[in-house]
């Protein structure tokens, strides 16, 4: 169990978290056993088309019209994209990323989905996090259920418990900072008011001795500040610290939001992606110790229009992208079914038609990373996706062998 003490040191060391005086980085003998997962959920529904632009495909440029993006330079829409192989390329704003598609520990995969294909937001990340193939076909999430089947911990580096991580299965949280440090005279005026409330009375008064009870706090605090473009990526690095810890939870979750582009898009996500690729490069580098037994999977609850609106933007749709990367992965190519974008090959007539069910890239991580059996995968903690098979090749050879050995060992 992390203390108090330990907590605000690590948030301290914000991005600087391998670095950082107060936090050192595990040494090869101290390194985190077994493997390790984080899962980045982006709200608001990641454009994959922009992220991902298949730019060789012959109907890509004449859909996307002023969105397009293309390798060979800069268009309307941002600069030279990254060149992944003759169909696919990488948005400019994700660098980070390509670095590690090259070492092949980043995996792109297009045209994914959760099973529900509707455009509400609430409703399709209801299915993303509850694991079914409908909204409400789970009170509990996925995550929770894996943590549970795995008798390990969690943390959720989040304000609100997410649903995803709800359920019976102990899971820690962890909240970013304020953005600012509380005036004196705010809480002076507060006192009152919570004084006289029966319920708030003591936690406030137990929030207050704690803030004078460290007077170095804010300084351990400085690095970790929620400042324009960083949240994402310190939110990452705290994650990082927390999975590269020898008895640290081995599954974390964090979210974003701000990716519903239905105006303006390229300029907003050649902020947001960029956030994004810092965020990975934060993670990679707090999680360094534990880095060749961790996977990293970012989803989104659903794509957006093949073509762009009148506003410049898109709108809800259908397959878009998901991420997975980390030491374990075996990146260096696209993963997932690519359907086409010529007008006759779009879903309804708009959107990318989905071949990849997310949930196929959760159960092959959960079973090759973790081992869970397919039975457990398919009934607890994707209820009813027995007829679902895992993806497969997502982890590179040597960590899926070891992992075999390990289970064979343990049926032994």
């Amino acid at each position: 169990m992390v203390t108090r003490r330990e907590l605000l040191t690590m948030i301290g060391c914000g991005l600087g978290a391998a670095t950082c005086a107060g936090w050192a980085p595990a040494s090869a003998a101290a390194a985190p056993a077994g493997p390790r997962l984080l899962v980045v959920l982006l709200r608001g529904g990641l454009d994959g088309l922009h992220a991902v632009p298949p730019v060789g495909d012959p109907g890509y440029s004449a859909l996307r019209g002023p969105l397009a993006l293309s390798p060979d330079g800069a268009t309307e829409a941002g600069g030279a994209a990254l060149r992944l192989d003759g169909t696919f390329a990488l948005h400019p704003s994700l660098a980070f990323c390509a670095g590690l598609y090259a070492r092949h520990e980043f995996l792109p995969i297009v045209a994914a989905a959760p099973p529900y294909w509707g455009r509400s937001h609430f409703e399709a990340q209801d299915c993303v996090e509850n694991g079914s193939d409908s909204p409400s076909g789970a009170e509990t999430g996925w995550l929770n259920r894996a943590v549970g089947c795995l008798h390990d911990g969690g943390l959720s580096a989040t304000t609100v418990m997410p649903l995803i991580l709800r359920g019976p299965a102990k899971i820690d949280e962890w909240s970013p900072p304020l953005p600012n440090r509380v005036s004196p005279i705010l809480l002076q005026r507060l006192e009152p008011l919570y004084g006289e409330d029966s319920v708030l009375a003591a936690p406030f008064a137990e929030a207050i001795t704690e803030r004078g009870e460290d007077a170095g706090i804010d300084a351990h605090l400085a690095g970790a500040r929620m400042v324009a473009g960083r949240r994402l990526p310190t939110i990452a690095a705290a994650a990082g610290a927390f999975l590269a810890r020898r008895g640290g939870p081995r599954i974390a979750f964090v979210e974003d939001y701000g990716w519903d582009t239905h105006a303006n898009q390229a300029p907003i996500l050649a902020r947001k992606l960029a956030e994004l690729d810092h965020a990975v490069h934060a993670f990679h580098d707090a999680v360094r110790p534990a880095w060749g037994r961790t996977v990293a999977v970012v989803v989104t609850e659903f794509g957006r229009t093949a073509r762009a609106n009148g506003t410049a933007g898109t709108d809800h749709g259908t397959g878009g992208a998901m991420f997975v990367f980390g030491g374990a992965v075996a990146g260096g190519r696209v993963g997932g079914q690519w359907p086409g974008m010529r007008p006759a090959e779009l879903y309804q007539n708009r959107d990318v038609h989905a071949t990849t069910d997310q949930r196929a890239v959760f159960k092959g991580v959960l079973g090759s990373h973790f081992g869970l059996s397919a039975e457990v995968l398919s009934r607890t903690i994707f209820p009813g996706s027995g007829a679902l098979r895992p993806l497969g090749g997502l982890l590179h050879q040597r960590v899926a062998a070891a992992r075999g050995e390990k289970n064979a060992a343990r049926d032994d």
